[in-house]
């Protein structure tokens, strides 16, 4: 399995843009891909223009999948929404360990 974690800043002005881009590539994900187990998006408590995405892949290829993705070029082209880089971080999950859980609960 392969977690990311990654946050990005949203510009004020364009977090209905931002918002509508994430939900075609979120849902697709978890609708149209097999390999992903789990793409939440969460919106943080204190900074409503901060975001996090947890993501859950099956292995490499699912990921490589994911960014081949039709979804995935609809979440890119709104990049410009973005209040500066993407900060991703690749975790390895722990618990839950069993792959079958993610499948399960997909």
């Amino acid at each position: 399995m392969i977690a990311l974690w990654v946050k990005v800043k949203v510009k004020p002005t364009e977090r209905e843009r931002f918002l509508k881009a994430i939900e075609v590539d979120a849902l697709g994900s978890e609708g149209d891909e097999p390999g992903c187990m789990r793409f939440n998006v969460l919106q943080d408590a204190q900074d409503p223009n901060t975001y996090y995405f947890f993501e859950v892949y099956k292995d490499e290829a699912a990921l490589e999948a994911h960014r081949a993705a039709p979804h995935y070029a609809v979440w890119r082209a709104a990049a410009d929404t973005l209040d500066g880089p993407t900060q991703a971080t690749r975790c390895d999950t722990v618990f839950p360990a069993a792959a079958d859980y993610w499948s399960r609960n997909k």
